[in-house]
């Protein structure tokens, strides 16, 4: 069975950073795409960034240039960094995994998902 385990998260001021990691289990982490969802109270769970096998990377408009999802296939994890946050920001982040060897935005197709970390951003 896979699992992932998020971590990282925490309080932080508008344009403060943190890096959230997670872990996976299983062999073969890298024929499968990673990406990194997040989901505010009373919205739905929205895509933030996803990476491939190659470590192409794909990011949603609003994190763009703010954001860097990375891989690290030999400790079988995956990170996001995020810089100059926002109170929008705010979220439950979660680490998924693809059922095949690519990236999407949307939910569906992910069929494993972490226990998710909490972000705070105050203004």
């Amino acid at each position: 069975q896979v699992q992932l385990v998020e971590s990282g998260g925490g309080s932080v001021q508008a344009g403060g950073s943190l890096r959230l990691s997670c872990v996976a289990s299983g062999r073969r982490f890298s024929d499968y795409g990673m990406g990194w969802f997040r989901q505010a109270p009373g919205k739905e769970r929205e895509f933030v960034a996803g990476i491939n096998w190659r470590g192409s990377t794909y990011y949603a408009d609003s994190v763009q240039g703010r954001f860097t999802i990375s891989r690290d296939n030999a400790k079988s994890a995956i990170y996001l960094q995020m810089n100059s946050l926002k109170p929008e920001d705010t979220a439950v982040y979660y680490c998924a995994r693809h059922a095949k060897p690519l990236i999407q935005a949307s939910t569906s197709g992910y069929e494993y998902w972490g226990q998710g970390t909490q972000v705070t951003v105050s203004s």
